[in-house]
């Protein structure tokens, strides 16, 4: 089962051959090692000899064939689970970046709160996370939101904001003094030891939980003291924090309500492409969200969407901290989180949570797009063209793509239109429609042979630039006379791909080469969203086109001089009986089942008067 394949074993070295050969069937983390010691990538498995030989005893594709031929050394770590093995291999790609690893990082630098580990910690936002024992939180993708819950904490809590390193040591030598913050009410002075460290540090703990999003516990401590000091007549010290009572309050009744019946959870949502994984995680406490994180995911290799999403759940809430005891994801993951319930919801509250943090995954990848179409405009159709390029294994990227289309009604007015696409973007300049001249009868094969022969031999008769991709609209059979037509009569290398329908007349597949194949894409990916564009506007062309032809064709036939009948009726009538002998022929009863009694009386007298 785990034997490696000959053709690709002669070219390891003979260390890694022996490696290959005794490595251990046992949950671990591997590492791949280049010809100059560099590590290159980092992956986890449930059984290493059975993850490992995976990539040197099949045929590998695209980017990750690249990775293997790279690969002169490796190494391993047993670890005793699979919850072991993901903390792991995260921890290794944080600490050694390896070339084809996807890390979750941003291009830009999001705010946390800091509660600063001091004698007397003060509670600020910074950009820059310091591996100094302090608690930090976020990180807060609105820099307004983060302003915000500072700003309740500071009219909640009468902590300091100075600089000024106090120790206990000083606070009982009076080395410092209170400063304006005091005397504005901002701070409770524990300068001049006018607060207990044991009061600071209860303040900091009521903080540090409002910070987390446990907001029903602090405001039911909060509530008992008031009512507390309010039995024994301490109606000052009961205002107090009433008044903090009620700030919290508000800002809690200003957060996103999601459930009243969920209250500590996890959600990870994603959109998916080619080339980017767009994911969104939520934090949702006592049924409100308190903190939604959108980032993208660039593949390295042939990433699948359950591979990135663990490792997003996985790099988060070791980022995040916190851990709520369930996640909700939206497919099953393959490997176990120890002490984590994972739920994959298929309706009900849990599930319009999800569908919520979807959306907000949409959304970032909308903003994403415009931002960058706004910096670059054509960045996108670049890209798209490059992953056609690489699905197609093109030599050349497709910067002009013709795509043809027939369109006849019967075998009458039979006409032919072709699109030209330019960077991914319609050429109108470069449309052309054809009358069909030599083919008798609806024969669509020979149709395009046609076409395609008057097309392109005219771009070599004039030596005019040929497209880079031709497509045809429809399948095996489409293409197969074209290719006739482009190699062996014409002996041109232009490289043909076909789009077929399936049986409700939606295009499911892209075929090329010969004999044509399936050329695994996504529906919703950018490459098929292009191609479909295509597809549509070609169609739309060519039925335009085939529509006016057919118009003015009916103003000269005998049904254009009965009064009363329109086009769309005499549309119907050549639809169902062929031909104008068909509709002469055709009894009162069958030419209302088609146009309805009135207008079929109207056909019937005119042709029976």
């Amino acid at each position: 089962m785990f034997q490696i394949a000959e053709t690709i074993m002669s070219d390891l070295p003979e260390t890694l051959k022996q490696k290959l050969a005794a490595l251990p069937s046992k949950p671990g983390v591997y590492r791949y090692f280049d010809k100059g010691g560099t590590l290159i990538y980092v992956g986890k498995a449930k059984n290493l000899k059975r993850r490992v030989s995976s990539y040197f005893n099949k045929e590998q594709t695209g980017k990750t064939r690249v990775l293997v031929s790279k690969i002169a050394d490796l190494e391993y770590s047993i670890v005793d689970s699979e919850a072991e093995a993901l903390l792991l291999e995260n921890t290794m790609i944080k600490q050694y970046k390896p070339r084809y690893n996807i890390m979750l990082k941003d291009d830009k630098t999001y705010p946390w709160i800091c509660i600063k580990k001091e004698a007397f910690p003060r509670v600020f936002l910074t950009r820059k996370k310091v591996n100094d024992g302090s608690d930090y939180f976020g990180p807060y993708p609105s820099v307004r939101t983060a302003h915000i819950l500072l700003d309740l904490l500071g009219q909640a809590y009468k902590i300091r904001s100075c600089r000024t390193p106090l120790t206990e040591a000083g606070v009982e030598k009076g080395k410092y003094k209170v400063c304006l913050d005091y005397h504005i009410h901002k701070c409770n002075g524990p300068c001049e030891g006018l607060v207990s460290k044991a009061d600071y540090n209860a303040m900091i703990a009521e903080i540090r939980e409002i910070i987390k999003g446990n907001m029903g516990g602090v405001l039911r401590d909060l509530k008992a003291q008031m009512m507390d000091h309010a039995s024994r007549m301490e109606f000052e010290q009961a205002q107090l924090i009433k008044v903090k009572y009620e700030l919290l309050e508000e800002y809690q009744s200003r957060s996103t309500v999601v459930s009243a019946t969920i209250h500590d959870v996890e959600v990870f949502s994603y959109v998916d492409d080619d080339e980017t994984f767009y994911v969104n995680y939520m934090k949702v406490k006592d049924g409100a969200v308190v903190q939604s994180h959108s980032f993208e995911m660039k593949r390295k290799l042939e990433e699948t969407p359950d591979e990135l999403l663990l490792l997003a759940v996985t790099d988060l809430r070791q980022q995040f901290g916190d851990h709520a005891p369930e996640i909700i994801v939206p497919m099953k993951l393959d490997y176990a989180i120890e002490d984590v319930e994972v739920t994959v919801p298929q309706r009900g509250d849990k599930l319009k949570l999800l569908d919520l943090s979807r959306r907000n995954a949409m959304q970032y990848r909308i903003d994403l797009e415009k931002q960058r179409s706004l910096v670059d405009p054509e960045r996108h159709q670049k890209r798209v063209l490059n992953q056609l390029k690489e699905a197609l294994q093109l030599e050349a990227t497709p910067e002009v793509i013709e795509c043809f289309d027939n369109s006849n009604f019967q075998g009458d007015y039979a006409v032919a239109g072709m699109v030209q696409f330019v960077n991914g973007k319609p050429n109108k300049a470069g449309y052309r429609h054809f009358n069909i001249k030599t083919v008798e009868g609806p024969d669509d094969y020979a149709s395009m042979k046609e076409v395609v022969r008057r097309r392109y031999s005219r771009l070599v008769e004039e030596q005019k630039p040929l497209p880079n991709l031709i497509i045809t609209d429809g399948g095996k059979g489409q293409m197969e006379v074209v290719r006739q037509v482009i190699e062996d009569e014409l002996h041109l290398d232009i490289p043909i791909a076909g789009l077929a329908k399936d049986d409700r007349h939606r295009t499911n597949e892209l075929l090329f080469g010969f004999p044509p194949k399936v050329i695994g894409l996504k529906p919703n990916s950018e490459v098929f969203r292009l191609l479909t564009h295509i597809q549509d506007e070609v169609h739309r062309f060519a039925i335009t086109f085939h529509r006016k032809k057919f118009e003015k064709g009916f103003m000269h036939s005998e049904l254009a001089d009965i009064k009363g009948i329109g086009k769309k009726t005499a549309e119907k009538l050549l639809l169902e009986l062929k031909s104008v002998k068909g509709i002469r022929e055709a009894s009162m009863e069958r030419l209302s089942e088609i146009v309805g009694p009135a207008k079929a009386q109207v056909v019937f007298s005119h042709f029976h008067a």
